[in-house]
Order: C-alpha cells, then structure tokens, then sequence
C-alpha cells in the first residue's frame, strides 16, 4: 500500500487534490506495493491513477502532465525489509538499551539499496522480488558479499539457507544489473586466502562488478567479543596488499582501480591513504571509502570561498577515526582560509572507544563537547550524526543542543555547505 505523505504546494499533486493521507492504489490497472511500483508507472506522461481519499471516496485520476513534471507527491516511508541474517558483527546488536526504537531495525531493503545506497545482502529475495529488480532495471546496487564461497558465506551471516551469491550476481548480470560491493573483514574468517579468492570470484564477474571495498570490521562495547574481534595493524596490512595485487590488475585491464579499502583499513594499518585519484570517482565514499582525499579534493575546488573563515576562530568536532586524518586537510584549510582552526576529538561514551565513526557520536558527547566553549566564533558538528529530522542516536535534538550551546554551531559534510551557509547570512 502506497500513501501520500505531503503535497508540495501548487503542484499537479495539489491541483488534482491529492492530500496527506490519500492511498494511491493503482495505475492503469497494476496495484501499487511502493514507492518503487508508483516511481515507475507514474512516469508516463498519460495515466490513470485509482486513489482512496481519507474519508474512503474512491477516486480515478486520469492524469496527463509535460514530460519529467513532477506530480510533487512525497510518500510515507515503505515498511522496511528486515534482515534474515544473524551476523556476529551486526550493528544493531552492538547497540546499548535505551535508544530510538528504529534503530533496532535490522534492514537488509534492495529497495533501499538502489535508492539510497545501503548495503543489502540480497538473501531474503523471492523470485518476485528478482524479477522487479530486473524489470524496473534497478541498477546499481549494493551488496554486502563478505565472502564467495558459499558454506563460508552462510556461517559469516548465519543463514544456512542464503544463496550462493556468485550464481546470484551472475544472473544479474544477465539482466544487466551491476553492483558496488563490500567486504567486511573479520580476521581468522574471511581474510588471507578467502579474501584473495573472494576477491579473484568477483573480479571474473567482469564489468557487472562495479567496484569492491574491503572494511575492517568495527565492533562497540557490547558487541560479541567472544565470537568476533577487530584485525590487527599486521592483519590490515595484509589485506591492503590483497587489494592492491587485484587493483593493479584492474587498471591495467579495465582502466580503473576497481578493489579499495577503506580509510579505516589504512588507519589501522599504519599505513599512507591511496592518492584521490586511486579512488576513481570516489563511488564508495559515504561507505567510509577515500573520504579524506574527497574532503580534500572538495576544499580545492571550492577554495575561493574558505575566505568566508577569515579571522574566525573555528571548532571542528569530529572522532577519533577522522581525527588522525583530519591532520592531512586542516593545514590547508588554515592557509587557505585564514581561520583559526581548532580540531576537537571526541571519544564515543556511549558504544565505547572503538567506535571511531563521527557519525555514531551521540548528542551527549557534543553537549559536554561545546557547551561550555565561549572562546569559538563558530563550530562544525559532523552533520552525519544527526537523521533527517535532526535526531541524534540518543534522542538529543539539534534544538536541545542550541538551547544549552553559548557558541554558534552548523551541521556540516565537508566545510563547503557550512561556508554556503556563512555567506548567505
């Protein structure tokens, strides 16, 4: 079932009448099960649209708009699909007691692969669920692989009925669906030779195989320590040297990097980040992959307009992970900019300290971080660590934040949106 959530104002959406509440049930005869059915049916020019307004009246649409007009119609979030797997590093049971409810969720959504990037491991498909895959052509996807051969795949995600995932990509290849995917590493598992095989399996897919990434496994305080830990700097180095072996096949042969670890991997490692343009187009970034040599690569574009910080002392706060390579860009950024630059490393207290990940700090460590700072014209909080409704992992809001802050404070990617912002004010 498909429901609108708004209208935008003065839209097609708004002059048929649609409004909040109103479920969308077909068009041209074929029900609507999501966003997905509604996104690919809705972009004909001409069609009929069956709704069932909020009080139950049954209404036909027969619409007709330009080509590429938006109807301005944003739907209610589709119910998520959940996870068949039982991964020893899953996330969510990493998680402490006492957080948002959502966050418990495990998904694993090819749907929410396609639109948004997530990873899914495409274990709980229904030959249905392939076939709108390859008939709506949702392409590319990402894939959580961990490891190719089968036996060793199913005991990684403790599922003993998953796919084999070779035969899977192939036939989605078949159907001209590519892939991004991911290797999570868990030493004493699917590192050394199962990597290089894993590696080697999905390299002979050919050009379906967009690209792979290899991440070392990241555990909190609460996670199962007896059943998995974190690769050591020796281990990570290994696995580094196994993507390099196939990455130099790659740009000989195909022209492009194609096997990438992940920051994280070189942090632990000990050793020097790739050179930006052995990331390629940097497709897997926001999966932690080449971040720092795309902030760079973002800082010299747009570094005209760093002149905004002049003489501004500036707080950066970010984690641990980000703050040993935050090194590498804020010299740059000082010159450039002609602020005073302060980086501030906050240790994540609510999962532990080997959470690195910005993203995952919780409001409270941002509270204790800043509030009492009267000494900073301005500070940047990672805006990654906040959801679409401005919610921080432990239900803190960016309001509760601003009430208790004495020191102006922006959610920022990359500096550049929080210039746009400076210099629009």
């Amino acid at each position: 079932m498909v429901r609108v959530q708004s209208v935008a104002p003065h839209s097609l959406g708004a002059e048929l009448g649609l409004t909040p509440g109103t479920v969308l049930l077909s068009i041209g005869g074929c029900d609507l099960e999501d966003f997905l059915d509604w996104e690919f049916h809705a972009a004909d020019e001409r069609f009929l649209l069956t709704a069932r307004t909020p009080d139950g009246e049954l209404i036909e649409y027969d619409i007709e708009r330009p080509e590429d007009l938006p109807l301005g119609v944003e739907l209610e979030p589709p119910h998520i699909r959940r996870c068949a797997n039982r991964c020893d590093f899953c996330f969510v049971d990493g998680l402490p007691e006492g957080l948002r409810s959502n966050l418990y969720i495990r998904d694993d959504d090819y749907r929410l692969s396609f639109r948004y990037g997530n990873f899914a491991t495409l274990t709980n498909l229904k030959p249905r669920d392939e076939a709108r895959i390859f008939a709506y052509r949702l392409s590319p996807l990402y894939v959580s692989v961990h490891a190719t051969d089968p036996v060793l795949r199913r005991r990684i995600l403790r599922h003993p009925r998953a796919p084999a995932i070779i035969p899977q990509l192939e036939r989605f290849a078949e159907h001209g669906i590519t892939v991004h995917t991911q290797i999570v590493l868990q030493p004493g598992v699917n590192d050394g030779s199962v990597l290089i095989q894993s590696l080697e399996d999905l390299y002979g897919l050919g050009n379906a195989v967009l690209s792979v990434s290899v991440v070392p496994v990241g555990l909190t305080e609460f996670s199962k320590h007896h059943l998995v830990r974190e690769p050591t700097a020796a281990e990570c180095r290994d696995a580094i040297a196994a993507v390099r072996e196939v990455s130099r096949r790659a740009v000989r042969d195909r022209g492009v990097h194609w096997a990438y670890g992940s920051d994280d991997l070189y942090l632990v490692a000990g050793e020097d980040l790739p050179p930006a343009e052995a990331y390629d187009g940097f497709e897997q970034v926001e999966n932690g992959v080449g971040a720092v040599r795309f902030l760079q690569q973002r800082l010299r574009q747009h570094q005209g307009a760093l002149g905004a910080l002049a003489g501004m002392r500036v707080g950066l706060v970010t984690g641990t992970a980000m703050g040993r390579l935050m090194p590498l860009v804020l010299p740059a950024v000082r010159e450039t900019s002609g602020a005073d630059l302060e980086l501030l490393v906050v240790e994540n207290a609510l999962f532990g300290s080997t959470v690195t990940s910005a993203g995952l700090l919780p409001g409270a460590a941002f509270v204790d971080c800043i509030t009492n700072r009267t000494d900073l014209d301005l500070v940047l909080l990672p805006a990654e660590a906040v959801n679409d409704h401005g919610t921080f992992l432990d239900d803190l809001t960016i309001e509760d934040l601003r009430r208790q802050a004495r020191v102006p404070f922006r959610l920022s990617y990359d500096f550049v949106d929080a210039i746009g912002e400076i210099t629009a004010t």
